[in-house]
């Protein structure tokens, strides 16, 4: 009765003990100073700083129903995207477990047998020999062990909070895989329009083309003009032609990307829209520089991953304090297996407690402490880092769309000009007051100021992709 109060008394000193001392918290994250203005230097015409298109759902962004539903179908079966929420998962599954850290340890030896014969010139066997009438001892036990660290520095907490970072920080990454997936997909099938519209108008100049060259023919039987007219021009129809198989060629290994981004093999992709009469989003707007830390997923995670460096310093400098360990172990014990079972007789308890403080370890506690603080502020550098480029980013996204709405309006009147160029060549040739080489140069003219234009009009909209995704949007 005596050893229970014993018992009793021990582990209530240590709780006790364990109360008494004053909790370490881990220090409260402060986020650095970033230095953000208030705009972007760069404001695209009637921008209102009130909105952000990074609140705005992929869904309600874009407007063509086929595209929509290509990113839809990359959402699901795209195996990156598939991994970083696998990646979730796994990392759920820390974060839970962290929570257990508070709880004792507890395991059960189900039965121990031990027999010791020790050397009968030796004086336990001479011992056994004299008491018990044997030169053996035999041993069974069963029992139930506990043990349990009082998390008095905060310890505990410290590795609950870099378990929950690297949780959220997997969430992060998975928005991040997200939003680069949109911008794939939109960009991806921009370029696909692109290509079907430099397709086009190859096959209407090569048509023209083909127009042109049986009026020169005709000429020529007619004894009109000689023969090098009739050669220049065939010579420019086949440069033509040429241009259209490797159009046709980057067609199919678009398609082939937009498929491989959606988790499937390689087949044709369905579209009905031209590039000609593709909506662009309305209300282009930022919002403010700070609003980056907000919707950046890769941004985020950079932060996370300051928080948990924190934390780290607090488990590494912790660990150089003592520490108060309760241990229990309690069962049934006896020397004979007949008497193994036998109640109250057999049953034993054991309680400890102990205050470890470490000493002379190599200086690796001491090591594990300055290398934490230095990984800590390579994590703030990290975050600062991606502040800098996600703003870089946005900064060069608007500057892209002012300056190719600049090109684009120069490149539509260009084609306009070109096509009334080669209307005038023809005329004028048709009275002699043109050579079929003023044709040809206005027919290569007018081909390359299209082209061009298909161009411009693709990398406006991939602008307005990639500002869509600096600013964060996609996500949601």
């Amino acid at each position: 009765m005596s050893s229970i109060k014993n018992i009793t008394y021990l582990l209530g000193g240590s709780l006790f003990i364990a109360m008494s001392v004053t909790s370490c918290s881990v220090q409260k994250y402060q986020q650095p100073e970033l230095g953000l203005p208030e705009t972007y230097s760069m404001e695209l015409e009637f921008s209102d700083h009130t909105l952000n298109i990074a609140k705005i759902g992929y869904k309600d962004f874009f407007k063509d129903p086929i595209l929509v539903n290509l990113i839809d179908k990359s959402l699901e079966q795209n195996n990156d995207l598939k991994v970083a929420l696998k990646q979730i998962e796994f990392a759920s599954l820390g974060y839970k477990q962290s929570k257990w850290g508070y709880a004792p340890k507890i395991d059960a030896t189900v039965a121990s047998a031990n027999i010791n014969r020790p050397s009968k010139n030796s004086m336990n066997g001479q011992s056994l020999g004299y008491f018990l009438g044997q030169d053996y001892l035999t041993d069974y036990t069963t029992s139930i062990n506990l043990s349990w660290e009082a998390d008095i520095w905060g310890k505990i907490k410290g590795a609950k909070e870099e378990a929950l970072a690297d949780y959220l920080q997997t969430q992060e990454a998975a928005k991040a895989v997200q939003t680069r997936l949109i911008a794939e997909v939109v960009q991806g099938y921009h370029n696909l329009l692109m290509l079907d519209k430099q397709l086009a108008i190859s096959k209407s100049n090569l048509a023209f083309a083909d127009s042109t060259l049986t009026i020169l023919s005709k000429q020529y039987e007619l004894g009109m003009i000689n023969s090098l007219a009739v050669e220049q021009q065939q010579i420019a129809r086949e440069q033509i032609s040429k241009s259209i198989p490797p159009i046709e060629a980057s067609i199919t290994v678009q398609e082939n990307a937009l498929s491989i981004l959606a988790g499937s093999l390689p087949d044709k992709i369905k579209r009905q829209a031209s590039l000609d009469n593709v909506l662009s989003p309305e209300n282009i707007s930022t919002g403010i520089p700070a609003e980056i830390l907000s919707y950046r997923p890769d941004v985020k995670s950079q932060e996370l991953a300051l928080r948990k460096s924190i934390a780290s310093i607090h488990v590494a400098k912790v660990s150089m304090y003592p520490a108060l360990n309760i241990t229990a172990q309690g069962g049934l014990n006896a020397l004979k297996a007949t008497n193994w079972f036998n109640v109250p007789g057999s049953l034993f308890g054991l309680a400890t407690g102990t205050i470890a403080q470490p000493i002379l370890q190599g200086r690796q506690l001491k090591t594990r402490y300055e290398q934490a603080k230095i990984a800590s502020e390579q994590a703030e550098l990290n975050f600062k880092q991606s502040v800098l480029v996600a703003f870089g980013e946005v900064s060069d996204a608007l500057v892209q769309i002012d300056k190719l709405e600049e090109q684009e309006t120069i490149a539509i009147g260009l084609v306009e000009k070109a096509d009334v160029v080669v209307t005038n060549s023809l005329k004028l040739y048709q009275f002699g007051e043109a050579t079929y080489l003023d044709v040809i140069l206005a027919q290569s003219n007018k081909l390359q100021a299209e082209l061009d234009l298909a161009t411009v009009k693709t990398l406006r909209l991939n602008a307005i992709t990639a500002l869509y995704r600096a600013v964060g949007g996609g996500w949601q």
